[in-house]
């Protein structure tokens, strides 16, 4: 490969944030629910994957076909990608989440618990309350607009 093709391959290199949103957007992918997947990944103090979760019903659980044709009836059974991704670490240890959707009220309230650092988030949720809790415990919460495409940049870059 050219230094131009390193080059470019180089700059193209994505933050952590886009790479943990990367990564949820992957994770968001296994979700069940037709109406709504939502992905998320906690990164540790180093930039490491801690985990990666989606929302979904409970483990083993499964739900027959027609459970899915009403989505206010189960809406009260779906476990949010960040309830599922909080059981995978403890408090402290999280740098940041990034998720495909903003968090709802009570995720929100619950990586504040967890003692998470920032928050990352690709599509909006108007009906949460998540930008008020975070201005109330301090936490950035911010908003990756596009998602990261890889792959395009990569292939291009390699074309040069």
């Amino acid at each position: 490969m050219s230094s131009e093709a390193t080059s470019a391959l180089t700059a193209a290199r994505l933050t952590i944030p886009e790479y943990a949103m990367a990564l949820a957007h992957v994770a968001s992918l296994r979700s069940e629910d037709p109406f709504r997947k939502v992905g998320a990944v906690a990164i540790d103090f180093d930039n490491r994957v801690i985990g990666t979760a989606y929302n979904g019903l409970a483990p083993g659980y499964n739900a027959t076909p027609d459970f899915w044709a009403d989505r206010d009836a189960r809406r009260k059974y779906m476990l949010h990608a960040e309830v599922n991704l909080c059981s995978l670490f403890t408090r402290g240890n999280v740098k940041l989440v990034a998720c495909t959707t903003k968090p709802c009220t009570s995720c929100m309230q619950m990586l504040c618990a967890y003692g998470v650092k920032e928050v990352y988030f690709r599509d909006d949720y108007p009906e949460s309350e998540a930008d008020a809790i975070a201005a109330r415990y301090g936490i950035p919460l911010m908003q990756l607009a596009g998602y990261p495409q890889v792959i395009p940049a990569v292939q291009s870059a390699a074309a040069s």
